[in-house]
């Protein structure tokens, strides 16, 4: 198999969202081939692209009707393939940075509001009525507490164990060494995976909103769309927030006892 192209799927993130992981992130490798080796092209670069092609994907949505909203869902898609890029591109090169994957991530939080919030507008400009964005405010915010709970639940446990960062990375490496399916894997071994995949979807997280919100785009659905985004949010801030909080609690009572 091709060197190239081997080092490349390498640089997959093993524990990919649902639709990254079998749609979005080997489309991303496919390009990668492409491109990895044009160096004015830097990760970073890539990452503000990303971000420049999702604001104008949320400016196609506000404006409205089933041409912008077919061409807001693709772009949604370039978007979510650049953003796979760049870290791919940063691993491939052995250039991963702090400050990348900073920059990364604060725009994917960014992304889901705008396009979220351009999804409410829409939904309202279409029906004149002010549920779609109660939804789209109730989603976005447990969405948010989603990602909140995790880094507090993360500063109380740095706090209370200093090597609890490195214990993290190293359940991290260990994971990231785990095979997972491509081209040099056979076929019963690609079919096994994607099937372990799947369950993925019940996660309704970034790759999975993105997905939603495309479909919605295209099949012009946003507000069943944005009453399954609050509903799930709800779920899953509110058990999130619970289950990181009973797990320090837990935590204290066992150092307690020591």
């Amino acid at each position: 198999m091709n060197n190239k192209l081997t080092r490349l799927w390498a640089t997959k993130n093993k524990d990919d969202e649902w639709w990254s992981s079998f749609v979005t992130s080997p489309i991303a490798i496919a390009v990668n081939y492409m491109v990895v080796d044009i160096k004015w092209l830097t990760p970073n670069r890539i990452t503000l692209f990303s971000f420049l092609v999702a604001i104008v994907s949320a400016l196609f949505i506000v404006g409205g009707g089933t041409t912008n909203f077919f061409i807001a869902a693709i772009l949604i898609q370039l978007s979510h393939v650049l953003d796979c890029m760049d870290g791919q591109m940063a691993r491939y090169r052995g250039v991963p940075s702090q400050s990348g994957s900073y920059y990364d991530k604060l725009t994917d939080q960014v992304q889901v509001l705008l396009w979220f919030g351009a999804a409410g507008y829409a939904a309202h400009a279409q029906s004149q009525d002010v549920t779609p964005l109660f939804l789209t405010f109730v989603g976005v915010t447990f969405y948010m507490l989603r990602g909140y709970s995790k880094y507090i639940a993360l500063f109380s446990q740095v706090t209370e164990d200093r090597d609890y960062l490195d214990n993290l990375a190293r359940q991290e490496r260990a994971l990231q060494k785990q095979n997972v399916a491509g081209l040099e894997f056979s076929f019963v071994a690609n079919l096994r995976w994607f099937v372990a995949e799947q369950p993925k979807v019940f996660s309704f997280d970034e790759g999975v909103l993105i997905f939603m919100l495309s479909l919605a785009l295209v099949l012009d659905g946003l507000t069943p769309m944005l009453w399954l985004f609050a509903a799930t949010q709800i779920i899953y801030g509110l058990g999130r927030g619970w289950q990181r909080g009973y797990q320090i609690g837990r935590g204290e009572n066992i150092s307690r006892r020591k």
